[in-house]
């Protein structure tokens, strides 16, 4: 199987502290992370950990249904995914993810609005990073655009 690295090297406290995020599988970039502009309304130029997660969530779940819809019969054009990934206070303490919103717009050819709705609720539930995140709540707004 499969695995995939990054590294986060982090320099002092929690609130005045800061580090920096590597994807070291894929090169793809090191980003910024701070505490403080993790729990900030604006993230200015910093990701965060719910920020990764709604990328990690967002591409597979479109990997996923991309795969349903063509088990279905179906042929995707274009898949707007979007994963709105709540951080908020835990009430056993600190901080935990509450909810993820999934949002997908799909046009898609050789199949009807139930069957992508289906697709759509199949691979909520199958996608390997939403088994991964059992335990917090997924929602899924999907919209067949054909």
């Amino acid at each position: 199987m499969t695995t995939r690295t990054a590294r986060t090297a982090w320099n002092g406290t929690l609130n005045e502290g800061a580090g920096q995020v590597e994807l070291t599988s894929s090169k793809a970039g090191t980003f910024d992370v701070s505490f403080p502009k993790r729990t900030a309304d604006e993230a200015t130029g910093t990701t965060s950990p719910e920020e990764l997660i709604g990328a990690a969530h967002s591409s597979c779940y479109a990997m996923q249904l991309s795969g349903v819809i063509g088990a279905a019969g179906g042929t995707p054009v274009a898949l707007d995914v979007s994963a709105d990934v709540t951080l908020a206070p835990d009430p056993a303490g600190g901080l935990r993810i509450t909810e993820i919103a999934l949002s997908v717009r799909g046009e898609v050819d050789g199949i009807d609005e139930a069957t992508f709705l289906k697709a759509a609720q199949d691979a909520k539930e199958t996608c390997p990073v939403s088994k991964a995140l059992t335990g917090t709540t997924i929602t899924l707004d999907a919209v067949f655009e054909k």
